[in-house]
């Protein structure tokens, strides 16, 4: 029996006379009352006006309108005006959901990321061109005003937009948070909708239904509990209820995408980080030299906070150079010892190129040698330590070092002496007082030359080891974050499949889905049928006597 429920009771002024409302008056008489139990309930939504007198005093007929609903209508304001502040403040609620939205739409937007990404490649590729954390003065000298490099690339736009160090530009870092910014935005509102919508599993009731998915069939005389084994058989998780069942397998493929976004924010925070929050510094060591690290450091951002290890003091114990059968350089090493705050040695290595030291936190690379002086007897007298300056040669990259030793000449106002050059360890040619060539001896050869009457001998050639000194804290962070990349990429390779499957009598009626790889998936499936078992009904005739 379904009753009316007149919904709000409007409560009148009790001075004012009643008019009686009839249910009769509201529904016509031939309405049934009663309804099948499969059909839908629907609201009943009219409305009645009607006019009520009021008491003499009163002018006017006042109108009121009966609302009749099965859902209870918002509370009314006694006084007038009362909801005005609720819908301002449901306005400025709603505005910025729709900002938000509009918001997370435009940054979600592929091609927007696509864009980012083809930016950072180019600044990157850039910052490979131009030259880093050099002096302002290299900059002006190699891109001048009076000759623009493509016509309108000079200093400035280096020095102004920070392209002198690059990977921590305000650019360059503006344009990765605006990237990741754009990978959350689409995880938010693509990926993790995607997700939620894959792991709700459903079943189909209708054999149309099923037989409209990308691949169908049918089997006459089949069982949907044998289907369901074979499923199970193949790495399917099985669902079934009644004559329904529902399957799937690499749900894992639809997390992957998720997966590949926070590992590029890893990689982009971390490089971030590394921009930040590092420190950075060379020297050129004399063999035998020491220094302190924390001399040598300097910091790169404000988030840069010096170590325990800045107190380490490094001792050169020694330099030297392996060279081709040609004479030119093949590789220099350096022999370092690491003491502590107490003078106690914590670490010794021999580093060289592609093959740096580290100890906590700090690496120490070997870049770069350099000659720093020449140990000289000079009649017997000495060793004289001469030291060495690199001279400047007009084109090539080749490295020349030079020094002279003075010789005393009363009869001269001007200094002349003994002029030595070397390209590198192995040999030293000498000048005489005027210039010209008096041989070529070896560092540690025991043969002397005489010069100018004077007998010279090279003891030695002592190197200087070049050594770049750098904390990166946000290099496991990378690390990490290319591993995530690796792993994620592979799993969305994995194909997110589902099938459906439905009793129909003897018939079975088969239908599936995948996101990706859809010829093995149809194939697969065949596969499957093709396995499933044929019910086949014993007739009273075949079976044995006695049953």
């Amino acid at each position: 029996m379904e009753s009316l429920i007149i919904n709000p009771p409007i409560t009148l002024n009790p001075s004012l006379p009643r008019t009686p409302l009839s249910r009769t008056h509201l529904l016509p008489r031939n309405t049934p009352r009663t309804r099948p139990c499969n059909s839908q309930i629907r609201p009943l939504r009219f409305a009645v006006s009607c006019k009520i007198g009021t008491s003499k005093n009163e002018d006017k007929n006042v109108s009121r309108k009966i609302m009749l609903s099965e859902t209870p209508p918002p509370p009314l304001s006694e006084e007038r005006g009362g909801g005005a502040p609720a819908k301002r403040r449901v306005g400025v609620f709603y505005s910025a959901r729709r900002l938000a939205k509009r918001v997370l739409t435009v940054l979600s937007n592929l091609g927007l990321a696509i864009g980012e990404m083809f930016s950072i490649a180019a600044l990157m590729a850039l910052g490979t061109f131009i030259e880093q954390g050099e002096a302002p003065s290299f900059y002006f000298e190699r891109y001048p005003e009076d000759h623009p490099v493509l016509g309108f690339f000079t200093w400035r736009w280096i020095l102004t937009l920070g392209f002198d160090h690059m990977f921590s530009s305000p650019v360059f870092l503006g344009l990765l948070v605006l990237l990741g910014t754009s990978l959350m935005a689409c995880t938010y509102t693509t990926q993790i909708p995607i997700v939620k919508v894959a792991r709700r599993w459903s079943f189909i009731s209708s054999s149309e239904a099923i037989r409209k998915q990308e691949v169908s069939d049918s089997l006459p005389r089949a069982s949907v509990k044998d289907l369901g084994v074979l499923l199970m058989g193949a790495g399917y998780e099985v669902f079934s209820k009644g004559p329904s069942l529902y399957a799937f397998k690499g749900l894992a493929g639809r997390f992957a995408p998720i997966g590949v976004h926070l590992a590029m924010l890893l990689i982009m925070g971390g490089g971030t980080f590394s921009a930040l929050g590092s420190f950075k510094g060379s020297v050129t060591v004399p063999q035998g030299l020491n220094f302190v690290v924390g001399d040598v450091l300097g910091p790169l951002g404000f988030l840069s906070k010096p170590l325990d290890a800045f107190n380490t003091e490094v001792h050169v114990n020694k330099f030297y150079i392996d060279y081709y059968d040609s004479g030119d350089v093949s590789q220099f090493h350096t022999d370092l010892s690491l003491y502590d705050i107490n003078g106690k040695e914590v670490l010794r290595k021999t580093i060289s190129v592609n093959d740096p030291l580290r100890y906590g936190g700090i690496t120490i690379y070997q870049t770069d040698w350099s000659i720093s002086a020449l140990q000289v007897l000079k009649d017997g007298e000495g060793p004289f330590n001469l030291a060495m300056a690199p001279l400047q040669l007009n084109g090539g990259e080749k490295k020349l070092y030079g020094t002279i030793l003075p010789l005393d000449d009363p009869n001269s106002t001007q200094v002349k002496g003994i002029s030595m050059l070397a390209r590198d360890l192995q040999s030293v040619v000498l000048y005489d007082q005027e210039g010209k060539f008096a041989g070529v001896r070896r560092p540690n050869s025991k043969l002397p030359i005489e010069i100018d009457g004077k007998k010279i001998e090279v003891l030695d050639a002592i190197g200087s080891s070049g050594l770049d000194l750098k904390t990166d804290p946000g290099v496991p962070i990378v690390y990490a974050g290319f591993g995530a990349l690796m792993l994620t990429t592979c799993i969305s390779y994995l194909s997110h499949a589902q099938i459906w499957a439905l009793q129909d009598g003897t018939t079975l009626v088969i239908g599936g889905k995948s996101n990706r790889a859809k010829v093995e998936f149809s194939a697969e499936v065949n596969r499957l049928l093709d396995r499933v078992p044929e019910i086949v009904d014993a007739s009273p005739t075949n079976q044995p006597k006695g049953v």
